[in-house]
């Protein structure tokens, strides 16, 4: 973790033109909040009373737009997970004034210094969050998960719940978590194994800031408890995917298989990076066996990210299996409705299927039209994402002009290779003619631009 220095407070400046220029909202249309307004007042009607059951939340410290909770059952060899999502879906009505506005943002975007919500705060932060020891309305998912890690939806329904606690990722205990909790995670780790699901989990280089306004720079791995809870939500979506797709309805993830180029090329990184994959070993069974705090590791598992054909949204089609490589199944996103759009429209057709119902003819139609929204938004987010890192990198580096570092390759692009530099958390590209991925090289920085968020190398002879 690397405090910036921004004694000129270029970073909020910066963070300030971000905002401007990929047009983040700063608020919500009047008509929009008075929608909100009504909507969190309004008492929840057929819902069942499931305050008994003891659900927890487990999210980020300072998050507070919760989307999920669990309590989880035993029954005989299987457990049974109660997965409560935020019901979203109760609060708006199609073509109120809070769906329009939610179709025009797609996601949540997410910057240091705060966030452009999906929803208005006083539903996204209050009435639809799960926050504990108040009750709230949600959609129960019940998952069945055998021992083999096999996950069935049983059934869904809406419910009231009340989470008896906030837990967080970077305090929370085993001992605090619910019964089955860990064992679930086991299960669901051995399903993905057999599959040969390809998930990767790369660290995340990040920019925070802190209680005082300060910023920090770092490469971020998942913590035991994030990849944990990840599991059930994995199981959920699995189950939701299955349940859908046996309807022949609905709205899936999907990604392609690598090919085998691509393969190919991660095995030269590998070996350039001198680790161990023997041949006969799978893609899949190698990275998982990947360590995200050993810098060699963490270059391989960026690679084989930025290797990825990337996923997107599809609707049902009449045979054509909607697949996910990186999961090795059919998949779908459900369970972050406060976050995600389509995960709304995807929660109203499972409680719709499950409940013997036909899928209401607006939510049919959404699908078609819901993959170019989301895929527009996650490319909104991912500029905003790699420009603050940039902006990050240069305010870091900003006085340092001259320097000389020692770098490792990752990646070689066409003319540039792609950089980590050894004692800071910055990827950086250089011309550097001749490199391969794995060498240590040594290189100078010549420019920190601080306006556009842009450093520019060159190699030391």
């Amino acid at each position: 973790m690397k405090t910036l220095r921004d004694p000129g407070c270029l970073l909020r400046a910066g963070l300030e033109r971000i905002r401007t220029q990929f047009s983040v909202p700063e608020s919500f249309p009047p008509e929009t909040l008075e929608a909100a307004q009504a909507a969190a007042a309004r008492t929840p009607q057929d819902h069942a009373d499931r305050t008994s059951l003891p659900f927890v939340t487990l999210d980020p410290a300072s998050s507070t737009d919760l989307d999920q909770a669990f309590a989880i059952e035993a029954s005989g060899a299987d457990w049974l997970l109660h997965y409560a999502i935020a019901d979203v879906a109760w609060f708006v009505n199609d073509g109120d004034p809070i769906d329009r506005e939610a179709w025009n943002r797609g996601t949540t975007t997410y910057l240091p210094d705060g966030k452009a919500s999906l929803y208005p705060p006083i539903l996204s932060e209050g009435a639809a969050s799960l926050l504990p020891q108040v009750d709230r309305p949600a959609v129960i998912l019940t998952v069945r998960i055998d021992p083999t890690g096999e996950a069935k939806l049983d059934g869904a329904e809406r419910a009231m719940i009340r989470s008896r606690a906030k837990l967080a990722y970077e305090t929370v205990r085993d001992d605090e978590l619910p019964d089955g909790f860990l064992d679930i995670a086991r299960r669901i780790d051995r399903a993905e194994d057999r599959r040969g699901a390809e998930r990767v989990d790369p660290p995340e280089q990040v920019v925070e800031v802190d209680g005082s306004g300060t910023f920090t720079l770092a490469f971020r791995p998942q913590l035991p408890s994030e990849r944990r809870n990840a599991a059930l939500s994995l199981a959920a979506n699995l189950a939701v995917a299955q349940t859908m797709l046996d309807a022949k309805t609905g709205l899936f993830r999907i990604m392609a298989m690598p090919d085998t180029k691509g393969e190919e090329k991660l095995r030269t990184t590998a070996l350039a990076l001198h680790l161990n994959w023997p041949g006969a070993m799978p893609l899949a069974q190698f990275q998982r066996r990947l360590n995200p705090s050993r810098p060699a590791e963490a270059a391989f598992m960026l690679a084989i990210r930025r290797s990825g054909q990337g996923a997107s949204y599809r609707p049902f089609v009449p045979e054509e299996l909607p697949w996910h490589a990186a999961i090795a199944a059919p998949y779908a996103h459900a369970t972050a409705p406060l976050r995600r759009l389509a995960d709304r429209y995807v929660l109203r057709t499972v409680l719709a299927l499950t409940q013997g119902r036909t899928v209401p003819q607006e939510v049919s139609e959404a699908f078609t039209t819901l993959p170019r929204i989301m895929a527009r938004a996650a490319s909104r987010d991912s500029r905003i994402e790699k420009a603050v890192v940039d902006l990050a990198e240069a305010t870091m580096l900003a006085h340092m002009e001259g320097t000389c570092f020692t770098a490792r390759v990752t990646d070689v692009r066409e003319e540039k290779v792609q950089l980590q530099l050894q004692d800071l958390p910055v990827m950086a590209s250089a011309r550097v003619p001749g490199a391969f991925p794995g060498d240590l090289i040594r290189i100078r920085l010549t420019h920190a631009d601080t306006i556009n968020g842009s450093l520019t190398f060159e190699p030391v002879d």
